[in-house]
């Protein structure tokens, strides 16, 4: 069950970034509320997965998941580079990502 909780804490790390991005200086109501719910669920979920996950796997994963998630939302919704190069960047924290789970 912690590993469930750690990777939704990852994708609320990309929902809390991108709507800190949406609030324009946080002076958007709408997306600071998105903002500050998303943190608050990633950060209780990840506290919740270093119960049971070692604290340098489950922040490393947790940091990964959301750094890529947050690169890819940037690429598909914001026309950020995708070149061949940062995308073998990406491919590499999720290499990390996937390693560090397995070597656990």
């Amino acid at each position: 069950m912690a590993w469930i909780v750690l990777f939704v804490s990852g994708i609320m790390e990309t929902v809390w970034a991108s709507a800190m991005d949406a609030s324009h200086g946080f002076t958007r109501p709408r997306p600071v509320v998105l903002f500050v719910v998303a943190l608050a669920l990633s950060m209780l979920g990840l506290a919740y997965a270093m119960r049971s996950i070692p604290i340098g796997t489950s922040y490393a994963i947790w940091v990964g998941i959301g750094a890529v998630g947050t690169a890819v939302y940037g690429m598909v919704f914001h026309h950020d580079s995708a070149s061949v190069a940062r995308l073998l960047c990406l491919a590499a924290i999720i290499g990390g990502v996937v390693g560090l789970k397995f070597l656990h």
